[in-house]
């Protein structure tokens, strides 16, 4: 091959590559259009103000595009359909209670991405801020507000397989007191301490006495829930076959995703509620695989996300067995209720 075909293959290639380069940037450009661009036929959305105190809200992520796209907005909880007040606060994950909310966040670089998380007040100023160490994927606030937790994946992005790493972090939203991991905690299994490289955490739900929390503990590929002590720094394992566990707001039940043999490797899940005193099971009328940390609504009712045409749509369904899930809101997740 003469030199002047090599180079005429080196340009030809270059020139493949910059149009290839090119047709990327146009494609993002034109992505990033059609977010900011409102939803034909999606919910209305308007700016606002936006408190995590007044009763009777739901506090959510709008995932309709336009240019409210992924900011905290609210709606009353009797009508999750209703048009849509946006606070101007971007989030990935969020939850609120006691007026106190906890915001992960991206912020864009110029390379990649980094991840942070915002302790916010009622009026959603920001109180504390918190790197997070890799993709954000739980967040949750005890019912007094005195504690935050999130958790972020830091090896791994989905829960399905079992290639994957997950750091989850506590705060004590009154002195700034940072849990950085889980993994620091003493383990107590089937009576006995355990200890194993393996060891790995995420889901955290607090219960109101700022003592106790429960989670998902995984080791040797099984998960279990875990009762946790934030005085003793301590956790026990209380019952195999736990994701995501939600408490209920009298205490007493555990709404979760459990994985069912013989379904799909990529979509595991069913949605169970464990009663805390018996350890029975009760399998909700849910049959499609969530991937979620379910919210309870009230003591009758959990709340979840699955896909829908603009990132997530949110569920209702009766935490008792019986009923059939309905769909209460589009382009939405990580619901939060306020007050009574």
């Amino acid at each position: 091959m003469t030199l002047r075909s090599r180079v005429l293959i080196l340009l030809s290639a270059l020139a493949v590559l910059a149009a290839v380069a090119l047709a990327s940037v146009l494609h993002a450009s034109a992505r990033a259009e059609r977010h900011d661009q409102t939803q034909a036929g999606g919910p209305k959305v308007t700016a606002g103000t936006v408190t995590l105190t007044a009763p009777g809200r739901m506090v959510f992520r709008n995932m309709a595009w336009g240019p409210h796209r992924d900011e905290l907005t609210t709606v009353p909880a009797s009508d999750p359909s209703a048009p849509r007040t946006a606070s101007g606060v971007k989030c990935l994950r969020f939850y609120t209670a006691a007026g106190t909310g906890v915001c992960l966040q991206a912020v864009h670089g110029p390379v990649s991405d980094t991840y942070r998380a915002l302790i916010l007040d009622a009026k959603l100023h920001t109180k504390a801020r918190f790197d997070v160490p890799g993709i954000p994927s739980r967040a949750r606030v005890s019912p007094t507000g005195h504690y935050a937790a999130w958790t972020a994946f830091v090896g791994g992005d989905s829960y399905a397989g079992t290639n994957f790493s997950t750091r989850t972090a506590i705060v004590d939203t009154r002195t700034g007191e940072l849990i950085p991991s889980l993994e620091a905690f003493r383990v107590l299994k089937d009576g006995h301490a355990y200890h194993s490289a393996d060891v790995n955490f995420w889901g955290v739900t607090f219960a109101p006495d700022d003592r106790t929390f429960y989670a998902t503990l995984a080791t040797k590929g099984t998960t279990y829930l875990v009762r946790g002590n934030l005085r003793t720094r301590t956790v026990t394992t209380l019952h195999p076959n736990v994701e995501c566990p939600s408490l209920s707001p009298d205490g007493t039940r555990i709404a979760y995703k459990k994985r069912v043999k013989g379904l799909p490797k990529d979509a595991p899940w069913r949605l169970y509620v464990l009663d805390l005193r018996t350890m029975r099971e009760t399998p909700l009328a849910e049959t499609r695989s969530v991937d979620d940390q379910a919210v309870w609504k009230d003591a009758r009712t959990v709340v979840y996300a699955l896909p829908g045409d603009y990132g997530a749509d949110l569920y209702a369904i009766p935490a008792d067995g019986s009923g059939k899930p309905h769909r209460i809101s589009v382009s939405a997740v990580s619901p939060a209720y306020v007050g009574p």
